[in-house]
């Protein structure tokens, strides 16, 4: 298994920095879930302020017949156990990403990788959109805020967020978006919106808790 800090990073190569410049600073543990080939490890590098950790292996032939490769043929590599990175939305507030690998028979990693999050990216394809719903199924049965970001692959027909929406029916009130994995801004974005999200669910059932 190969575990590699990638070299398309925007800013510094040094290892994450937890430390608190000031008692107002906050760091907050994202997810970043979806179907095999969806984009995850696209996503997490493009956003990332350092050399994102990525666990790859190349596919081979002994798994053709566990993992379904169909709409993603040219893939030619897969996480195996998480890909991690870190951004800062804004002086004070940093989001640190873990992204789950995609196969069915690495889902055993996903509890631990949820352990703590504050909310969760679904990343969808809409080639095949059926991936996703095993993460969207995870998250709510957690109660874990998530947002689903539609990443719009080059050629792929183009769907209205409702009717993503309505395909995965998801609970109301759950964000749909459409982005570009590849891009950083797009990605930040989506980020951006799982955080106000998240903020207003976890309030929502706090004052519920207390009512």
């Amino acid at each position: 298994m190969s575990f590699e800090y990638a070299e398309n990073a925007h800013s510094t190569h040094s290892a994450p920095n937890t430390h608190r410049d000031d008692d107002t600073a906050m760091a907050l543990k994202i997810v970043v879930a979806g179907g095999f080939g969806a984009g995850k490890t696209t996503l997490v590098g493009a956003v990332s302020d350092i050399r994102p950790l990525r666990t790859e292996e190349t596919l081979s032939e002994a798994g053709q017949g566990v993992d379904d490769t169909a709409g993603v043929a040219r893939k030619a590599t897969s996480t195996v156990a998480m890909d991690f990175g870190r951004i800062t939305i804004h002086a004070g507030l940093t989001l640190y990403l873990f992204g789950t690998p995609g196969q069915d028979r690495f889902w055993f990693l996903w509890d631990e990788l949820s352990e703590g999050a504050l909310a969760a990216v679904v990343l969808a394809d809409t080639r095949r959109l059926e991936d996703c719903f095993a993460a969207v199924d995870y998250f709510e049965r957690r109660r874990i805020p998530f947002v689903v970001a539609v990443n719009c692959f080059p050629g792929a027909r183009t769907y209205a967020a409702h009717d993503v929406s309505h395909a995965l029916d998801l609970d109301g009130g759950t964000p749909v978006v459409l982005c570009d994995a590849r891009d950083r801004d797009s990605g930040k974005d989506v980020l951006i919106r799982t955080v106000e999200y998240a903020g207003r669910m976890h309030t929502a059932r706090l004052l519920d808790s207390v009512g």
